[in-house]
Parts: structure tokens; sequence; C-alpha cells
């Protein structure tokens, strides 16, 4: 009887313990680890966010870049530290849902070490075509690949980047065969494409739009399950009939497994307030491209679980390998 008297004790104890940091978190500043380089689409909504949640939970929220290893390198550093609230971490779907996909073993699995806070954001892809192509629609392109196997080419980021996936899914949905070209950056695969280098891309509508505008791209379908607020006249692949195509990336704060479900819950109130200010939307939904989610942590859950699924399925299907 003693000891099970003190073993809930001790349990008791430790309850407590955890309440009263709940209670006073944040009480120093909390690090916000970006697995990429600074500038990039992931750091940028990072900052924004950060910013203000300093603002509203009086404490520090330091950003912290830590690329390599396509994002591995951050992603398992958050996986493995201490779950006091004080180190999140700020990712987008390759580390959490592509790479473990992608590769045979990660550092870390992105369900078992990780507790989702909130998806803060969506953003698609939009396949567009030089302006002096021949390609006309979608069906167009597919009927050139089926006369010419293997001689349309795409362009995209590297090996598992969205691009990638959106021109992967189109080949095996279609029985097609078309030549993936990867490069360091979407930059370079978008001049090639403006260039007439690559016969299509599949690049993110923020980047691809002021070029559709100016007449030097044509796009003809969005990869996301709804059009794209800056391309309201570009329909979805599934609306021309290519069912379920869908491929969208996402970004979204996750902390530390086992970190205090309390503190999980004020950083999601925080984290929705802040990415539903306006001038945040102005910045990350009518200047970015992205869409606003700020869901709850369960939904974010079963993003990533719905996402690690379609990718498995999707990357196995295609037969793709890790550089």
């Amino acid at each position: 009887m003693k000891n099970i008297a003190a073993i809930a004790a001790t349990v008791a104890g430790a309850l407590l313990t955890a309440s009263a940091q709940a209670a006073g978190y944040p009480s120093k500043p909390v690090r916000v680890i970006v697995p990429y380089v600074a500038g990039g689409a992931a750091d940028i909504t990072a900052r924004v966010i950060a910013q203000k949640m300093s603002v509203s939970m009086g404490a520090a929220f330091v950003v912290e870049n830590k690329p390599g290893a396509n994002g591995m390198i951050g992603t398992d550093y958050v996986a493995k530290a201490a779950p006091d609230g004080y180190t999140l971490l700020l990712d987008a779907s390759g580390p959490l849902v592509v790479n473990p996909s992608l590769y045979r073993k990660t550092p870390y699995d992105p369900v078992a070490d990780l507790a989702p806070i909130s998806q803060i954001t969506s953003y698609q892809y939009v396949l567009v075509v030089p302006q002096q192509s021949p390609i006309h629609s979608v069906d167009d392109l597919i009927s050139a690949a089926r006369a010419k196997p293997g001689q349309l080419s795409y362009g995209s980021a590297g090996v598992g980047a969205g691009g990638h996936l959106a021109g992967e899914l189109l080949s095996v949905m279609t029985q097609t065969q078309l030549t993936h070209i990867p490069y360091k950056g979407n930059a370079q695969a978008l001049t090639d494409v403006l260039g007439g280098q690559l016969s299509f891309t599949f690049d993110t509508v923020v980047t691809a739009t002021p070029h559709l505008r100016s007449g030097k791209l044509r796009g003809y379908a969005v990869s996301g399950p709804r059009r794209a607020e800056a391309l309201p006249d570009t329909p979805t692949m599934e609306e021309l009939g290519y069912r379920d195509f869908v491929v969208t990336q996402f970004q979204g704060l996750l902390a530390p497994a086992g970190t205090d479900p309390e503190i999980i819950a004020r950083l999601h109130e925080e984290v929705v307030r802040a990415a539903r200010l306006p001038d945040v939307v102005q910045k990350l939904q009518t200047e970015g491209g992205n869409e606003i989610v700020a869901g709850t942590p369960q939904e974010f859950a079963s993003q990533i679980q719905e996402d690690l699924l379609r990718y498995r399925k999707l990357i196995a299907d295609a037969r793709v390998q890790a550089e």
C-alpha cells in the first residue's frame, strides 16, 4: 500500500509541475526551427507568424534556420528536443510526408516523434507551357506524350519536390512517359520552361502567376482540390476529368512529441489568431500564393497521415528513387 501511495504521490506531483509549467508558459524565448535556408517560403511564413506570436504571447519567438538533407536535419533536431514547448518546428510537406516515403529510412518518425499544432498554409501548382508551345490544353499534352513517348520534358526543384510529384502523378494516371529534369530550385526550371527548353512544368501558383498575366506562359490546370484565388479562371485537374488528381504542399507548426497538451492548445490558439490577421493574410495568401488553413492539431495530424499514404503510393507506383 505504501508503494501505491508513493507512486500516486509522484504522479500527482508530476501533473502539478506540468500544470504549473503550462500556466506560466512561455517564461523565456521560444525557438522556432526552420529546416530550410533563410528567405524561402517556410522561412517567410515562420518569421511572419513568429513576430505576431512574440507580441501576443509576451515572449520572443526566435526563428533559427537548420537546413540540410532535404529538411531532415532541422526536423530531426526538433523531434529529439525536450518536449517543453521551447523548441518548435515550422515545417513543410517535404520532410514530414515526402521524405519518409522517398527514403528507405529517416532519423525521425513524423507521426510518433512530433506533435502537430496547426497546419498554417496550403499551396498548389499550376501546369504551364511556354508561350510558343503547340500544346493548347492538358488533353493536347497527353496526346503529344502518347505520340512521342519520353520526348516531353518537365522540370522541378528536385526529386520529390511538389512539381516532380505532380508530373509523376500525371504520368501514372495517363500511362504516359514524361521525362523529369531535376533542378536545384524552382527558379531555373521556370527559366527553362520560359525559354522553351522544357515542354511544360508544374510551377507554384505564386511564381507562375506574373508570367501567366504577361502572356509569357499559358496555364491549363491547377493541382489542388479547388481553384487558386490568384487564378480563378484556371480549372483544377479534377474539373478536367483527371479524377483524384491532387498535389498540394503544406506548412505547419509542430512540437516534440510529449509536449504538454495545455501548451499545444495555447500555441494553437495563438497561431490561428496570428494567421487570420489581415496583414498576415495579405503577406502569406494574397502576395504569397498560399491558402490560409489555420486548422486544429487533430486536422493537421489527419492531413499528415493522408499525405503519407498518398505519396507512398505515388512514389511506389511511379518507382521514384531518391538522388
